[in-house]
């Protein structure tokens, strides 16, 4: 909504070139034909208003990420300021890489804080090209299905040069965008032999050429085919190439009746496989086809013991295994994945060699195995919370992290695992880790606003606690939901999950859910300034907590609570509250709390006038946001930090306070609060002297929250742009300000009354 605001209050941040090419291949041979093509295409580059395109179309195993990738490393050094690459997975058996998470993943490359990243598509891709603006770029996409996965990702104007590589003929590029298509064929005879003979060479004998050109038309001159058929050859130096060839020729005849007529050369590299297959050891083979069990792009070692419920250690050895085979591809020095095909066939043999119920328990192995490690992450994140305990798992050891900052560098790895896991539960029919999964996770979502991947889990894991009859499952992902659509400024919404979640609570007699669901009903009412209700929420849930002995809830009611004692101007109460909050976080360690009572704090002290002690506490919440990594906090505080500046007579600073916050709240997508931080820097630039900018950004906070629905900070905004712009547009947004506030009837709402000139 608010992705086209720019600030330009910083100079730009010295350019690290992004050097993301995967490495060359290994001994790579032939395609001179096609290198020189390509090589001409660079040449030929002149056009001075847009990036040039390139397309590498052909069947699969030809051959075009192998081309693109060794022509990319020979052309590096034609672009200086970097290479970017991204694998978009189009044929892969799950879901494609959206543009939206590849923009992501090239911003994050380009130095782009994970908070600054914008969270729509539109602005990324904005963003995306302010950054190559003017820069010598190349950028590799990889595995690109259609017209529309690639078109965000192009670059704006000229200097960049993008390489794609497709199945599809991707017409649409070609038309509209001007792009270059080149048609990649299989090899011929005399390369397919040049080839074999160069992966053997120096591991076996040389082998005569009519028998190197047997084992080619096996493969049907595929280069994935014909490498992992060489690698075979080569980890067998006395077996004689015919006896190899006959063994291939038998297994080509045994696919021949397994598959239709009519197969294309895809029939030729499954036989390949299936041939190379057959050649690893039982444990091996085991492990491969369970790899084409797993649900996400790339998996991990402990990912993979999980499925062979066996120890790390041999896993690691057996993984190692498939790689000499190229049979898997290692990523780093952890993770793993799949050739798109190499996937379809270990997937289809789990289908043909395992039985339902052992197939069925490696997945559950694993989905456990997440589940235990998310919940690991969750209590690091936030240790006194409530966190759904998943069902023991024998034979799966989750990781245990050391610190926070560990657990969250795993949970942004595994990022799009966990959504891949949770939609596998539900495929698989495993409703109630379909449901504990998002479950596990509603804390880290609610510290990182991932908003897509919280929501597509949170739908997925409502179907699943209502298919399985599971009321205290339903109950909590409707509390997981409705912060969810609090957080997002869907404040409506978001009170009737909570209120939805409260009455099963109640139903089922679960008395803690009853305390966080009051609670979190309150927050929803104090974001709409709704106060009242806001304070019997939070009373209600407070009856509970002393009822309980809990010391965390306790704490965190007073915080809440102050929050709405300091709005109502009962600032020695708020400050009595937070001192006391203040207490019990710090004595549970419960570090991002500590600093959410001193943000409050701050607040309290501001306003009764003790400003040294507000930037004091406002500089300790801020110095444990960034140690913790929880840059939803950063963001919302760093107004805080930006009024306090303001009130010390530093408006320079406070503007640059919100500037910062505006830019953050926009990469975390809480439309509300980058409203409410837009709004804040117009009331810096207006202690500055200058109005007009004032004006200009108090109008994009109107036109925000106008859409929002959030009728308090909407009426605040249109105060403030009323006070700023003035004549018939200023009377006007103070005119729509009168009637929003009386709804309100509270100290805040009376003040705005008496700066406008209205009746108190």
């Amino acid at each position: 909504m608010l992705g086209g605001v720019h600030f330009h209050g910083r100079e730009r941040a010295e350019w690290v070139p992004p050097r993301q090419l995967p490495a060359d291949v290994p001994g790579y041979v032939n395609r001179v034909d096609e290198l020189a093509r390509l090589d001409e295409f660079l040449a030929a580059r002149h056009d001075p208003k847009s990036p040039a395109v390139c397309i590498v179309v052909g069947t699969a195993g030809v051959g075009k990420t192998a081309l693109a990738l060794h022509w990319a490393h020979r052309v590096a050094e034609h672009f200086p300021d970097g290479q970017l690459h991204v694998n978009l997975r189009g044929y892969d058996p799950g879901p494609p890489v959206t543009p939206s998470q590849a923009l992501e993943h090239f911003l994050r490359a380009m130095r782009v804080p994970p908070e600054a990243v914008p969270a729509d598509l539109e602005p990324r891709a904005a963003a995306y090209r302010t950054l190559l603006a003017g820069r010598r770029v190349l950028v590799v996409l990889d595995n690109a299905a259609t017209v529309a996965q690639v078109r965000p990702l192009l670059p704006g104007t000229a200097g960049c040069l993008v390489l794609i590589t497709s199945r599809s003929h991707l017409a649409g590029l070609v038309a509209r965008d001007g792009a270059h298509r080149f048609g990649l064929g299989v090899l011929t005879e005399e390369q397919a032999v040049e080839l074999l003979r160069g992966v053997t060479a120096g591991y076996r004998p040389p082998d005569t050429p009519e028998q190197l050109a047997e084992l080619a038309r096996l493969c049907a001159r595929l280069p994935l085919a014909l490498r992992v058929a060489a690698e075979r050859a080569g980890s067998r130096p006395h077996t004689p190439l015919r006896e190899l060839i006959e063994d291939l020729r038998d297994e080509s005849t045994l696919w021949d009746a397994l598959t239709p007529a009519g197969g294309d050369d895809s029939e030729a590299v499954r036989t390949v496989f299936a041939w190379s297959y057959r050649a690893l050891s039982a444990a091996a083979s085991r492990l491969f086809r369970l790899l084409g069990l797993h649900p996400g792009a790339e998996f991990g070692v402990e990912a993979a013991a999980a499925l062979a419920g066996a120890d790390v250690r041999p896993v690691r050895r057996l993984l190692d295994d498939l790689v000499c085979a190229h049979l898997v591809e290692q990523v780093d020095s952890t993770h793993f994945q799949f050739h798109d095909l190499l996937r379809a066939y270990a997937t289809d043999q789990a289908h043909r060699e395992e039985t339902p119920a052992s197939a069925a328990a490696a997945v559950r192995r694993l989905l456990l195995w997440y589940a235990h490690t998310a919940r690991a992450v969750s209590l690091l994140v936030s240790p006194s919370r409530r966190v759904p305990e998943p069902p023991r798992a024998d034979g799966v050891a989750p990781l245990a992290f050391t610190s926070r900052a560990e657990a969250v560098r795993w949970l942004e790895e595994e990022r799009g695992n966990l959504v891949a896991a949770t939609r596998a539960a539900e495929q698989a029919g495993m409703d109630d880790l379909a449901w504990l999964l998002p479950a596990v996770l509603a804390a880290c979502y609610a510290g990182t606003n991932w908003f897509d991947d919280w929501l597509a889990t949170g739908e997925i894991a409502l179907r699943a606690a209502r298919g399985s009859g599971d009321r205290a499952g339903e109950a909590a992902v409707l509390e997981s939901l409705g912060t969810a659509r609090v957080q997002r400024g869907e404040l409506a919404a978001g009170v009737e999950l909570h209120r939805a979640a409260l009455a099963i609570r109640e139903g089922i007699g679960d008395r803690t859910g009853q305390l966080a669901s009051a609670n979190a009903l309150g927050l929803a009412f104090l974001r709409g300034h709704r106060l009242a209700e806001a304070l019997a929420a939070f009373e209600r849930a407070r009856a509970i907590a002393v009822e309980q002995g809990g010391e965390y809830w306790l704490g965190v009611l007073a915080c809440n609570t102050a929050s709405a004692r300091c709005l109502l101007g009962e600032l020695e109460a708020a400050e009595e509250l937070l001192r006391g909050a203040l207490e019990v976080f710090r004595a549970t360690g419960e570090r991002v709390r500590e600093g959410n009572a001193l943000h409050g704090l701050s607040r309290v002290l501001r306003e009764r006038g003790r400003l040294a002690e507000a930037s004091e506490a406002i500089g300790a919440a801020l110095r444990i946001a960034r140690e913790e990594r929880h840059a939803v906090a950063e963001a919302y505080w760093l107004v805080e930090l930006g009024r306090v500046e303001a009130a010390s007579g530093r408006p320079e600073q406070a503007l640059e306070c919100c500037r910062r916050a505006a830019a953050m709240q926009r990469g975390l997508g809480d439309l509300e609060r980058e409203a409410l931080a837009i709004d804040a820097t117009g009331e810096a630039y207006a202690q500055l002297g200058r109005p007009e900018d004032a004006a200009r950004f108090h109008a994009m906070a109107v036109a925000a929250l106008r859409v929002l629905g959030n009728r308090w900070p909407l009426a605040r905004a249109l105060v403030n742009l009323g006070l700023t712009a003035g004549g018939d547009r200023g009377a006007a947004a103070l005119s729509e300000a009168r009637e929003l506030l009386a709804d309100f009837d509270d100290p805040a709402a009376r003040e705005l009354r008496r700066r406008i000139g209205s009746p108190a």
